[in-house]
């Protein structure tokens, strides 16, 4: 018929989405052909025992691996799939004692991977309350009545040692402990944790004061020395204006005498000034004892007030 040769390709496409996906099912169900996932394993076991195991990812035909009996296996078998990645754990709140008779609150984490899916099948109902039961037990055996600063500060040491002591029991239960770590020791007493708070502020408080007290030690220390480092470049800077003069002095009498007494002279004059003492003076000319003679004359009338001069006003020469 021609209608049914022009749509033949269309039908040959329905029918093929229909029953391609049907009969894949269909020997799939039989046990034909299996496919294996990336991190997962295929354990087939018959009338209670085990045929063996597919654990690389890919197509797989149990026939060639298993033989014939594979056949069997959906009728009177079974497939279990086991899941083999990384699998992370954490436990909260262990409770161990210190030493000193401390409660506290042990937090652990832990990683377990399946290495053998037969035996983690069934050489134990249930492997991963096990292994947490195994786990919360040595960490409690290890930590328990250590001192508190250990339990504290060697949290990666005893971490290995929970894995030492977990890792022989779980290898035989059919998998295998990865990384375990303490990753929190926390106290349970509110008060006690009240306390080394007030403690750990105190230290700190003393701690900044001693810090402060040092700073401000260092400062003086410092200020004292620069001081003591100026005074003594002023006092070699006094002491050396003395001999620059001197020798100024020295070099102008070699060349002209008459100027270095005019100079002496000037400087005596300035010393004077800045004294501000009284200066008298004498008329010129005039003897100096019979000047002081006739001021103390006996009975004489009250003599005139002596005349004084402030030099300031004359100069550096004087009148």
């Amino acid at each position: 018929m021609p209608f049914v040769d022009d749509f033949a390709p269309v039908i040959a496409f329905i029918m093929g989405l229909v029953f391609i996906p049907l009969l894949l099912a269909v020997t799939s169900g039989l046990g034909l052909f299996t496919i294996v996932k990336e991190r997962e394993a295929q354990v087939y076991t018959l009338f209670g025992k085990v045929l063996g195991t597919l654990d690389e990812a890919g197509l797989h035909f149990p026939v060639l691996h298993f033989g014939p009996r594979a056949l069997l296996v959906p009728f009177f078998g079974k497939r279990d799939l086991v899941s083999t990645s990384l699998r992370q754990y954490y436990l909260r709140d262990q409770m161990v004692n210190s030493e000193e008779g401390t409660p506290m609150g042990v937090g652990i984490w832990y990683e377990m991977q399946v290495s053998d899916p037969v035996a983690y099948l069934f050489r134990n109902a249930n492997p991963e309350g096990s292994l947490q039961a195994n786990v919360a037990s040595s960490t409690i055996s290890t930590l328990s009545n250590l001192e508190m600063d250990k339990m504290l500060e060697d949290r990666h040491q005893l971490s290995h040692q929970v894995r030492a002591t977990v890792s022989p029991l779980s290898e035989k239960w059919g998998y295998q402990l990865g990384s375990v770590y303490i990753r929190k020791v926390a106290f349970t007493d509110r008060q006690m944790v009240d306390n080394i708070t007030e403690k750990v502020v105190k230290r700190l408080v003393q701690v900044t004061s001693a810090m402060k007290q040092d700073g401000e030690n260092r400062v003086g220390l410092i200020k004292s020395q620069t001081a003591f480092k100026v005074s003594q470049t002023m006092a070699e800077a006094s002491a050396t204006r003395p001999a620059v003069v001197g020798d100024a002095l020295n070099a102008i009498a070699q060349r002209d005498p008459e100027v270095l007494n005019t100079v002496l002279e000037v400087m005596e004059n300035e010393q004077l000034i800045a004294s501000g003492a009284e200066v008298d003076v004498l008329p010129r000319g005039l003897p100096v004892l019979l000047q002081l003679g006739a001021e103390a004359a006996p009975g004489a009338a009250a003599a005139a007030p002596r005349p004084t001069v402030d030099l300031s006003r004359l100069g550096p020469f004087g009148a």
